[in-house]
Parts: structure tokens; sequence; C-alpha cells
């Protein structure tokens, strides 16, 4: 007799279910109450179409793409959604059926046409998905819907139309790049992507999106390469989910989680092979840090950075102090890509952890750390090779518990020394809390309520605000079972106290990342 273990979260699965979109925007029931000076609109992705005729997606990365928009003015509050047209979602409704394979869902030849149709199908070539479920930022004044590929989808903030789909690699040389870019204070954009060259020849290039244009022309068509960093590995490059940027410097840590371009480019046409198939870690070679200087952009080849192997998706922040580099990551243990990736009812040990990388190396150092930071244990050692090892300090551990997406005051601390992060507590892989993290002391705050999962934590600072944490969190949060089961809700960053909660009655699947849009 098989047993059968349930999650002690189980209302969870409610967040995993296929929505409607709305045909207009339906008002929230205020409950405390929201500050005057939040005049904006919460725009928020993630999968909210989970199956198509009798065919399921298989991983949460794969549900179709649906734009959520809180709309905030005048202390009144409403909730629109729609789906974006990308051509994912159009063919799947048209055929009624999975069209382009996803990160874990495969598609397949159309079962209704003949067998040879069915056949030649599986040679034509690998179809990339647009389905851009996981986050939506600024370039230029135009606002996009990005996944992971080369595919952005610009969008109207307003009234949630797909405008244009747009393809990166027509003007950079990338197959892919992040949903995590960075920006400067004048509107520059920053991402990197990997790329595959001459003889599968592998590196990553970080790109840069110039700001609006005076002519009004589309900055995309300015983008250009800026650095190129290399591979340790000439057919497996590294997944890469963000990077780090300071003012003066590119920081990407290139990690044992793998895409195996054999797997990718001949067992996917055969056998229907999805993304996830294509992924393999290999811990024997540990996590290596690049660095590259930002103007001029130049790879730092003498600074050779290792340390023992973890897995990453998201940089906290990263700044420069006296002659040193802090990074600041949510980390999981390595050997635990198989874990993480399925999403598995026993979750891995993650840690926040900190690094330190010094800018000034001298070989007759050799043995010696090198770190001189009073306020840190983090390690960094130089060693026979040329290389430096590091050791970092943990900033956050707890069994079966994650501090994952992570949020800082990134318009005025992003790539500089800050104090707080705020995120997602994660057990058992479920989000059921929002957690204040001080960085420098490690204390924590949270928030959190029976039964109810709350999105990624947006910080939004008070106008005129001196103290770093003087502003608001905005998340969705969803309540299976309640009376209105979801709910903006906004708390205050200084200790996480509720300030008010805007209930709409319907149900809000999960959300991945966003962006909070000030009005005009």
């Amino acid at each position: 007799m098989v047993s059968r273990v349930e999650h002690p979260a189980a209302g969870y699965k409610k967040i995993f279910e296929t929505v409607e979109e709305l045909n207009e925007p339906i008002s929230a029931k205020i409950t405390g109450i929201i500050p005057s000076w939040l005049s904006g609109s919460l725009l928020r992705m993630g999968p909210g179409l989970f199956e198509v005729g009798d065919e399921p997606f298989y991983h949460m990365f794969d549900g179709q793409a649906l734009m959520h928009k809180f709309d905030l003015k005048n202390s009144q509050v409403t909730y629109y959604r729609k789906f974006i047209r990308t051509d994912a979602y159009v063919r799947a409704m048209t055929e009624n059926r999975v069209v382009i394979t996803e990160f874990g869902t495969a598609a397949y030849p159309d079962p209704c046409k003949n067998i040879f149709s069915r056949f030649f199908t599986y040679f034509r070539g690998i179809e990339v998905t647009d389905n851009c479920l996981v986050n939506i930022y600024p370039i230029g004044e135009d606002f996009y819907a990005v996944t992971e590929t080369t595919y952005i989808t610009k969008i109207d903030p307003d009234s949630l139309e797909t405008l244009k789909k747009v393809d990166l690699s027509k003007y950079l040389s990338v197959n892919g790049v992040t949903a995590h870019p960075h920006a400067d204070a004048d509107g520059t954009i920053y991402n990197i992507g990997n790329c595959f060259g001459k003889n599968m020849s592998l590196a990553y290039n970080i790109i840069k999106i110039p700001p609006a244009q005076t002519d009004k022309s589309d900055p995309i068509e300015k983008s250009q390469v800026v650095v190129q960093l290399p591979s340790s590995e000439r057919l497996k490059p590294s997944y890469v989910h963000s990077f780090g940027m300071t003012d003066k410097y590119f920081v990407f840590v290139e990690q044992p989680v793998k895409i195996n371009l054999l797997k990718f480019l001949s067992a996917w046409r055969i056998r229907g092979t999805t993304y996830m198939d294509c992924f393999e870690s290999n811990d024997t070679m540990g996590t290596l840090f690049h660095l590259a200087t930002k103007d001029p952009a130049v790879y730092l080849s003498t600074h050779k950075f290792r340390t023992s192997a973890f897995n990453l998706f998201h940089h906290i922040n990263t700044y420069e102090e006296e002659g040193f580099i802090i990074v600041d990551l949510c980390t999981w243990k390595g050997g635990e890509w198989e874990e993480v990736k399925k999403a598995a009812m026993r979750a891995p040990q993650p840690e926040v952890r900190r690094y330190v990388l010094p800018l000034d190396i001298h070989r007759e150092e050799q043995g010696k750390n090198l770190v001189a930071l009073s306020y840190t244990t983090a390690t960094a050692v130089l060693e026979s090779d040329g290389t430096i090892w590091l050791e970092p300090e943990v900033l956050f551990s707890g069994p079966r518990q994650a501090f994952e997406f992570p949020q800082i005051n990134y318009s005025q601390y992003g790539g500089k020394k800050y104090s707080y992060a705020y995120g997602l507590g994660l057990n058992h892989f479920i989000p059921d809390r929002i957690v204040k993290l001080s960085v420098q002391t490690k204390e924590t705050w949270v928030w959190q309520e029976e039964d109810c999962y709350p999105s990624e934590p947006l910080f939004v600072p008070t106008p005129g605000a001196t103290e770093e944490d003087g502003g608001v969190l905005l998340s969705i949060v969803v309540k299976p079972g309640a009376e209105r089961p979801g709910f903006l809700l906004v708390l205050d960053a200084t200790n996480l106290m509720e300030l008010a909660r805007a209930e709409v009655n319907t149900i809000i699947p999960v959300t991945l990342h966003g962006m909070y849009k000030r009005r005009a």
C-alpha cells in the first residue's frame, strides 16, 4: 500500500491553479490606512494557465504568463489581470495543446497531422519559448515582460495590453539573458547572458541598453555587448539567473549548475527533451567568481576567485568598500540541484552568504587572509596557484527555511553599502512569511499569518525619507478559503507591522517578480 504524505501547507496548491483574466478592474475592500503618498501601480508577473486542453504544464515556470496590476490612487485600490499574448499562449489557445516546449514541459507534434508531418516537425530545430512570466522592467520609456530567453514582450502598463515581441538576439550576441537586470540612475540597463560562438565556444556577455533617447528612437537598437567573460567549460555553460553590479564593477558567479549543450542540441529534437532535462550539476568544479570593471569595461583575468560548490538564483546586493567587493547571495548548497528543480518536499539547506573579494592582491601574501574588514568573518586566501579561495560569512540560515526572492531599497542602495534586505521565508519551498534581515546584525523581523502565502515583497521608499528602511513593503498575498482570498498587503518596512490590506474576491496565482510604477 502506497502512503501519501500531505504537504504541511496543503492550501498552497490554490496558488498553482488556472484562473481567468478579468474583463475590467475590480475594486478592493481596504482594511487599515494606505499611506496617502502611495500612488501608482504594483505590476507583477507569474504563471496563470497551468493546462491547455487535456495537457498539463509540469513545472511552475511553464504556466502561461499572466500580468497583474494593483492600482493605488487616492487611498483606493483596484485589481486587474490579463494574459500576455505571447506566441506560446496564442498558439496554445488556438490549437488547444502545448505547442512550444517550456522549462519542464515538452511540446510534441500535432497528433492530427500525418506521420510524415509529425516526423519532420522533430527536425525543424528548437523553437524557443517567449513565455514572459518571470519579471517586468522598463527600457527607456517602455515596459517589457520577460523570461530568460532573448524574447521580451512590450506591454502597456496601464491597459496590460500586449504590444509587440522583440528578439534581443537581433541586436546583441546573446542566446539568452536574465530576468534580473541592473539599472543606473539615468535608466541605463545592464544584463548578462550566455553566448555560443564559433566552434561551439562559450562565453558570458554583459550587455548595455542606453536610457531613453532624446530623439525618441528605440534604446534597444543602440544596445551593445560591453565585456565578455570566459566559460570554465567548453560545452556546458553555467545557468545564469542574476549577477552583481556596483558603481565600478560587475560580478558574475559561475555556479556548478550546467546546461549540457549536447543534450540540448541533439536529444531535444528526437525525444522531446525539456530545458530542465538539459541541466546537470558538476560540484567538482566548485563555484567561480568573475570580476570586470564597468567603465571602461574590462575583464580582470588576474583576479581568480573560487570557493566550494553552491547553487544560486538571486543576488541580494553587491558593493565596494576599502578595496574590497562585498557580495551577498541567497545560496543553496551544492549537490541539491535535483531537489531544487523538482521542488521536492524535503527542502535542502539554504543560506544567505556574504563573500568578500579583495581587489589588491600581492603574491607575497600567499596563505594569508586578505580580508581586512572588521565587520565580517568572510575570508579570502591567496593560494600557490594564484587563485583566491573564498569562505563566506553566513548571514541567515535555518532548518527547512530559506530567505529568497530578495529585495532592497534599490533606488538608493543598489550597488552601495546597505543594512537591510527583504524577502520571502520559504518552508518546504512554500512562501509562508515575509522576512526583513539586517545584514549587519543578522537580526530578523517577520510578518506571518496562518494559511497565507505572500509574494516577493517590493520596497517603496517614502518620498523624502532619510533612513534606509523608510518606506513600505508591497506583497500580493493569497489566503485560500477566505471570503476574499487575494489581497495586497502594505507593511511598514521598519518593523513589518501591517498598515493596510486591500482584499479582492478572487484567487490570485503565484507571482514571481515585478515592479512598482509611480504615478506620473
